[in-house]
């Protein structure tokens, strides 16, 4: 297993997912989603895996200041990868499969 988190240090459910991998011993390297957000490729592998309006934080206060919800879709990829604030978190990413948010279910299936 290759995991990646990328999450925040506010989130809560960020902590839970390191946790739950810490617990399990499984190595994972964290990204600080505020910091340095998503690659392009990145985004694009997990769009694929999760879709579009989950990756979206629609009750963040960026979401509203930046106008998301009146933008065209385009738009709103540009937006988000320019804006790493509007990510869900935590995004768990393993290779080509990946989930938003806290999801041990998911996971536990990995290998």
């Amino acid at each position: 297993m290759n995991i990646q988190i990328f999450g925040s240090s506010k989130s809560f459910d960020s902590k839970k997912a390191e946790r739950w991998f810490k617990e399990r011993r499984i190595k994972y390297q964290y990204i600080d989603l505020k910091a340095k957000g998503l690659s392009p490729r990145e985004y694009q592998a997990v769009r694929k895996a999760v879709g579009f309006e989950a990756l979206v934080d629609t009750k963040c206060r960026a979401y509203e200041d930046l106008f998301m919800a009146y933008i065209t879709p385009d738009a709103r990829e540009e937006k988000l990868l320019e804006h790493p604030e509007l990510f869900q978190a935590p995004i768990v990413r393993n290779g080509r499969e990946a989930t938003v948010g806290y999801h041990p279910e998911i996971w536990e299936k990995w290998e």
